[in-house]
């Protein structure tokens, strides 16, 4: 099976590379585009909610430690796709911001996308509980070729 673009969710942790690794050797044996991405989880605010019983300050100190966390893990991402895909020429490698589980689910559904390669444990090392489901979810919903690794 021949595609056009690889795409695939890289989180700069183990529960990515082996994914990573996946999507690269198809990208190399398709000569085809690869596309990887990580997702800065928006939905923090919501997830823990306004009711915090310290201090005034507390609720904006962690969500502000999160994002920097994020930021962090998005470099390590960068830099882990950047590696493995050094030898494929035509890659890129974006930042997408929102609910881990949309930004999934849209990008295994998007026209441009020929096959979507994804860790089950992916956005986990700071990720909300809410994405243990989300093989189940992306197997239910996606429309274009899935490749799941556990």
């Amino acid at each position: 099976m021949e595609f056009k673009n690889i795409v695939v969710a890289v989180d700069g942790s183990e529960a990515s590379q082996e994914a990573l690794n996946h999507a690269v050797e198809l990208a190399r044996q398709s000569k085809c585009a690869l596309t990887g991405f990580f997702i800065i989880d928006g939905g923090w605010p919501d997830f823990i909610g306004n009711d915090w019983q310290s201090s005034k300050g507390a609720r904006q100190e962690f969500l502000d430690y999160i994002f920097k966390e994020q930021e962090s893990q998005a470099e390590a991402a960068r830099m882990q796709f950047e590696i493995a895909a050094e030898d494929i020429n035509d890659r890129r490698f974006s930042i997408l911001a929102g609910d881990p589980a949309e930004i999934l689910i849209a990008q295994a559904n998007a026209a441009d996308t020929g096959m979507l390669v994804v860790g089950q444990r992916i956005f986990q090392v700071s990720g909300r509980p809410s994405l243990r489901s989300l093989s189940k979810r992306l197997v239910a919903k996606a429309t274009r070729p899935l490749t799941l690794f556990p």
